[in-house]
């Protein structure tokens, strides 16, 4: 468990993930991007520990990667164009499935869901390996979450709906060349 754990900790600090945990907070509340965030890691890499390997590699992970780009080009650009932030019980079930799809979205052929696969089969022991990966995202999640609400008193909303949108544009951008790469 703590190999899984160190190893899933020092590779997502930072990673693109975090940062759109960080832009999700900046502007939702953090209580739903934490608990949206969590569930999205639960299923992909749980799905992960349950199917192995052979049926993800069944995934068109170029396809997925330009599909997702897209749609996070997409939301980016909606989000700078509409720029309003959630604080009612509706938009805040808005924000928990925005970011279950944006983090599963990301995690989806991620290094972290084949480090999964990889430290299930090694360890024996696949309930320990979703113990560690899970407390890892917890530690990475929450620390995303805070930095995304000292943001939101920082700055003014309207930087912070450029910075987010930017932000999801960018990886949008990332998510299409590198699903691009794999066609």
């Amino acid at each position: 468990m703590m190999a899984t754990f160190t190893l899933v900790l020092f590779s997502e600090l930072g990673d693109k993930t975090q940062l759109a945990i960080v832009a999700l907070a900046s502007k939702s509340s953090a209580l739903t991007v934490l608990i949206g965030a969590m569930s999205a890691f639960l299923l992909v890499d749980g799905l992960s520990l349950l199917v192995g390997g052979e049926l993800l590699s069944l995934l068109p992970y170029g396809l997925v990667g330009v599909g997702s780009g897209l749609l996070f080009v997409i939301v980016g650009v909606y989000s700078f164009i509409r720029g309003d932030r959630n604080t009612d019980v509706t938009n805040q079930r808005a924000t928990f499935l925005k970011t279950v799809s944006t983090i599963s979205i990301m995690e989806l052929g991620d290094k972290t869901q084949f480090a999964t696969i990889v430290l299930a089969s090694e360890f024996k022991s696949p309930f320990m390996v979703l113990v560690g990966i899970m407390s890892a995202f917890l530690v990475v999640t929450v620390m995303g979450v805070l930095i995304g609400v000292k943001l939101l008193r920082l700055l003014p909303e309207r930087h912070l709906r450029i910075l987010s949108s930017a932000l999801y544009i960018l990886f949008g951008i990332a998510l299409i060349l590198s699903g691009m790469m794999r066609l």
